[in-house]
């Protein structure tokens, strides 16, 4: 058994030999309903949260004003939330009060329909207060009572109704929907750190480009993304992208990752990003180009992912993708030496995936592709980039090499050398060194 689910259950039963009533809550109910295996467990309780920390020794008041307790086990914890409907929302994100009060109440005052069930922890009956348990059957993403209201409530709902759709692939429902729509604007209010965590869960989601495609359509990505907008409308050349413009091209890239860690879904994303700043029609050969957008996206990347409040790990890693994703064409041509140190950076994984989704979302070329696997595949006996075979302080020592860049300079042909396959022992180096380099 889940241990979370262990620590729930054994919690339950404390609070109901209390004399309190106690439900599971929220998530974990609606998955177990869609046959998934919850991640989180939740309690929600009659129990106030003193009565709650007086039968639970570990445990913390983190959200005692909105009634919510952490109770610890070993290596886990929990949430067990009092019964509760929530006071007025000025800032868009949380009320301003709450008054404790029943379960009936306080399915009433959660987001949409599919999350507002409860269960019964020891005899497993499902209590259903807002009609959610028939929408879980017919596929049906809908807001509790008054949509609007609840987006006005906490912005982030907007959000968390694209992925909740995307998740589980769901329709949200017709009047639901309009109200996103109506209400795309307040996600002004809610912090960027807010929303680039539900926009990376629709990223790494398996239908990501329907997620696009509803940020898109309900005025979403305008509020955080606009940039991505652009990409609509921005021809190509047929004979090289017959699927469309870069925006039909990036969202059929997308879909076709397979289990893709964030960076590489956020590149993906971005590597055309630079398209519609670049565009320019050339007369001669009757097509549209995009010199530099390589370049160009990176920058315009790294601007986006930083006003998002990514890590630096994740502007570093996808700008630098986005940066060289066009070199994958002139692979062939790279000599040994270049094409090793091409294929030794650290992102070069992705970055193949990268130029897989981007070939089959096209033309469907994989020359390039099949390529730098075959050559992953002859270079895999022996490290890319092996051992130096000189240091500076050999060319200093023994050579009275001065310090300064023409070190650096004879430390890289001689490295070329090596990688060429050239050179193979320091004995070899220092002859090179002495009769080619230094004469």
């Amino acid at each position: 058994m889940n241990h979370q689910k262990e620590l729930a259950l054994e919690s339950a039963l404390v609070l109901r030999e209390a004399g309190h009533v106690v439900y599971f809550a929220g998530g974990a109910v609606r998955d177990q309903l869609l046959g998934k295996d919850p991640k989180d467990y939740d309690l929600a309780t009659s129990a106030r949260p003193d009565e709650v920390q007086a039968l639970f020794k570990k445990s913390d008041a983190v959200g005692e004003h909105f009634g919510v307790i952490i109770v610890k086990g070993e290596g886990e914890m929990i949430e067990v939330a009092t019964f509760r409907t929530d006071g007025s929302y000025t800032d868009g994100r949380r009320p301003e009060s709450v008054e404790f009060s029943s379960p009936e109440k306080d399915a009433q005052r959660r987001d949409f329909t599919i999350n507002g069930l409860f269960q019964d922890p020891l005899t497993e009956e499902i209590i259903d207060h807002v009609g959610g348990r028939a929408d879980l059957e017919a596929g049906i993403l809908r807001a509790i009572g008054e949509p609007q209201k609840r987006f006005e409530e906490d912005a982030l709902r907007l959000m968390r109704a694209i992925r909740f759709a995307v998740m589980t692939g769901f329709e949200i429902e017709e009047n639901t929907w309009a109200a996103i729509q109506e209400c795309a604007p307040l996600l002004a209010q809610i912090s960027p750190e807010r929303i680039r965590d539900e926009f990376s869960h629709i990223l790494v989601a398996k239908n990501r480009a329907r997620g696009l495609d509803l940020l898109v359509a309900s005025g979403l990505l305008k509020e955080f993304l606009p940039e991505a907008l652009d990409l609509q409308g921005c021809e190509q050349p047929p004979q090289w992208h017959p699927e469309g413009d870069v925006y039909v091209h990036t969202r059929i890239a997308l879909s076709l990752l397979d289990s893709p860690p964030l960076n590489l879904t956020l590149a993906v994303l971005l590597h055309d990003i630079g398209k519609p700043a670049t565009q320019t029609w050339d007369e001669e050969a009757e097509r549209f180009r995009f010199n530099g957008h390589d370049k160009v996206g990176a920058k315009i990347a790294e601007e986006i992912l930083r006003r998002m409040r990514y890590s630096n790990h994740t502007i570093d890693e996808v700008s630098f993708m986005v940066s060289r994703h066009m070199q994958f064409m002139h692979v062939k041509d790279m000599r040994v030496a270049k094409l090793k140190r091409f294929m030794a950076a650290e992102s070069f994984e992705m970055e193949t995936e990268l130029h897989r989704v981007d070939c089959d979302s096209s033309n469907g070329f994989r020359d390039n592709y099949d390529f730098v696997r075959g050559r992953k595949e002859e270079f895999a006996k022996e490290p890319l980039i092996p051992k130096p075979l000189l240091s500076g302080h050999d060319l200093i020592r023994d050579f009275d090499v001065p310090h300064g860049p023409g070190i650096g300079r004879i430390l890289r042909t001689v490295q070329t050398e090596q990688l060429e396959g050239r050179l193979s022992d320091k004995e070899a180096a220092y002859h090179f060194v002495r009769e080619t380099l230094l004469k």
